[in-house]
């Protein structure tokens, strides 16, 4: 009998531990899911593109700078430079002098462009954040109707679906794969008057 080759895991199990304390209490915006269900579905979906280890632990990590205090410089010494990188590719940037609300517009043109000609490894980490966001929005669109824009910092539908059809033509490198296709199943479903 042939015996089945064991996969090391131990990079992402660590992910695991540290995103799962990063994000400890927190639970996902306007529902009482635990956050780290997200970043373990990113991870998942990363999972259904590669079987690179540090591209499915940056995407279990791809929020904890932007949202539970952790720094580049952490991640780094923690789980090695290219998952930092890769990390830091997918946090968003603040606006000098804007806040949060403000700048969206600016934060998100700055993603569409940074995607466009990224690395595939950088959009793999990427689209496996964005299909899970285009996941959650679908299912609760279907439960909340129109309500569901007033959890975001953006309250217009129109403008979401400006920022996710511009990240389908940035990820379009990746419509090879069966997560990139369903990613944009679901931006026309959630946003079929806006095309």
């Amino acid at each position: 009998m042939k015996k089945e080759k064991t996969i090391d895991t131990r990079l992402i199990d660590r992910a695991i531990r540290y995103a799962t304390e990063a994000h400890e209490g927190v639970n996902r915006k306007g529902s009482t899911l635990p956050y780290i269900l997200h970043p373990l579905e990113a991870m998942t979906i990363v999972g259904t593109m590669t079987s690179d280890q540090e591209l499915m632990a940056a995407a279990l990590l791809h929020d904890v700078v932007e949202d539970a205090g952790v720094t580049i410089e952490d991640i780094s010494r923690e789980f090695g430079p290219r998952v930092a990188e890769l990390v830091e590719a997918e946090t968003d940037i603040e606006v000098p002098g804007m806040s949060h609300v403000e700048s969206w517009q600016q934060r998100k043109q700055a993603t569409i462009d940074r995607l466009a000609t990224a690395s595939r490894d950088t959009q793999m980490v990427a689209l496996g954040d964005k299909l899970s966001n285009m996941r959650a929005m679908a299912r609760n669109q279907r439960e909340q109707g129109d309500r569901l824009w007033q959890r975001f910092n953006e309250k217009d539908p129109a403008r979401h679906a400006w920022y996710y059809r511009h990240l389908a033509k940035s990820l379009a490198p990746l419509s090879d794969t069966d997560a990139y296709r369903e990613f944009c199943v679901l931006v026309d479903q959630v946003f079929p008057e806006f095309n």
